[in-house]
């Protein structure tokens, strides 16, 4: 909704705010403060860095230079998601399936186990993709004649 790159990465903090809400409704109280701290917190800022380094926040542009092609996949995608809540809001949870009968205790110990045991792998492919990502974003700025 915003043309502002430092707006929009502001909304997305309001987003990871709200998912952090969410924790703390479903009494996961260190899931909400580790949505804090390292979403809405490193992450925003880790963002907001790449956003200046590539100057996206003086970038502008025309509503026609987007593409024709975004606005009905966005509406679609809109639909779909309002469609997917409604069906919810009337099936309520019986139809959507039991996925496990036993609850898991969400304190640190119990996901530090399951993230450097069972999620290894995952856990260090996603920490290898944030590293290129940042090393691609330097090496283009560079390449643009900017200073990095």
């Amino acid at each position: 909704l915003s043309r502002n790159a430092i707006h929009s990465a502001l909304y997305l903090v309001l987003n990871f705010s709200t998912i952090a809400v969410f924790f703390l409704l479903l009494n996961a109280p260190f899931l909400f403060v580790t949505q804090i701290i390292i979403y809405a917190g490193a992450i925003m800022v880790l963002f907001l860095f790449v956003v200046m380094l590539l100057g996206a926040d003086r970038v502008g542009g025309s509503r026609g230079e987007a593409g024709t092609w975004q606005l009905p996949f966005s509406l679609t995608l809109a639909f779909l998601l309002i469609a997917t809540f409604v069906y919810v809001l009337i099936a309520g949870s019986e139809d959507l399936g039991e996925s496990s009968s036993a609850v898991v205790d969400g304190g640190p110990v119990e996901i530090g186990l399951a993230l450097f045991e069972s999620y290894v792998f995952p856990f260090e492919v996603a920490s290898v993709l944030l590293l290129v990502a940042m090393v691609g974003v330097v090496v283009l700025r560079t390449k643009r004649g900017g200073h990095a």
